[in-house]
């Protein structure tokens, strides 16, 4: 068995998390948790198609790693990932990592609602997602603060990271715009001080800014509870509903997607 990663005040041991992560098996089997859900070892060796005989082993090491944390609830033991650090890191290898080739229109059709719609951990990514944000921005909710243009990220990012620290700030008219998405920024406020309220990711499918943190968490769990989207046939994938349609719409403009 591995050696549990440390932090010890030097230089970050990327290599030991690299050595999990290059296991296909334990790859699959965080990138079925970053929807943000908590699953028992069987459905997650059925969503990662990971067999559960070796299931069980590779969670271990991930526990041990510290990469996810386990809650036992009744006979069974729930799994997900311990933080949304891990998710960040997880959402940037995948803007590094080659996609595989399309072989099939079941493939091309996942693929596509992907990149429409989607979970980012626990707050919304994809086309909606950076379509939401560029409108935050639009309406004075958010308010650019390193010289960048709208969404699109700035030249201190790679491609492949998270943004560096908060490329924007709440504006003006924040608790405004956000009413009517149904968050509450006060409250938000109030209960959040434990997570930063802004956070971005650069979108991998889009190559732009779309909102996490605190704040995208909430906006999420809003448009949910709203009936506007809901989860798609796998994974983090959202589809958005006829009444979230026409509430999109009315919001953004146009075409919400």
């Amino acid at each position: 068995m591995s050696a549990p990663i440390t932090r010890t005040g030097g230089e970050p041991d990327i290599a030991a998390v690299a050595a999990l992560l290059a296991d296909r098996s334990r790859a699959r089997l965080l990138s079925a948790l970053l929807d943000g859900r908590a699953l028992p070892a069987g459905r997650l060796a059925a969503e990662a198609g990971v067999t559960p005989q070796t299931t069980s082993s590779h969670l271990g090491r991930l526990l041990e790693a510290g990469l996810v944390t386990v809650e036992r609830s009744g006979r069974h033991r729930f799994y997900s990932l311990a933080s949304a650090e891990v998710a960040t890191a997880l959402e940037a290898l995948g803007r590094l990592a080659p996609e595989p080739p399309i072989t099939s229109l079941r493939q091309g059709t996942r693929a596509q609602r992907l990149r429409d719609a989607r979970t980012c951990y626990d707050h919304l990514a994809g086309r909606l997602g950076v379509r939401i944000t560029a409108h935050l921005v639009d309406i004075a909710v958010l308010r650019r603060t390193d010289g960048g243009d709208g969404v699109h990220r700035s030249h201190s990012d790679a491609l492949s990271s998270p943004a560096h620290g908060s490329p924007y700030e709440l504006g003006a008219r924040a608790a405004e715009g956000l009413a009517r998405w149904g968050v509450n920024l006060a409250a938000l406020r109030e209960h959040g001080r434990s997570r930063p309220v802004l956070r971005f990711c650069t979108d991998w499918t889009e190559q732009r800014y779309h909102l996490a943190g605190g704040l995208g968490a909430a906006l999420l769990r809003s448009v949910r509870d709203q009936g506007w989207v809901e989860d798609g046939p796998r994974p983090r994938e959202l589809v958005i509903t006829r009444r979230g349609e026409e509430a999109l719409a009315d919001l953004l403009g146009a075409s919400p997607a």
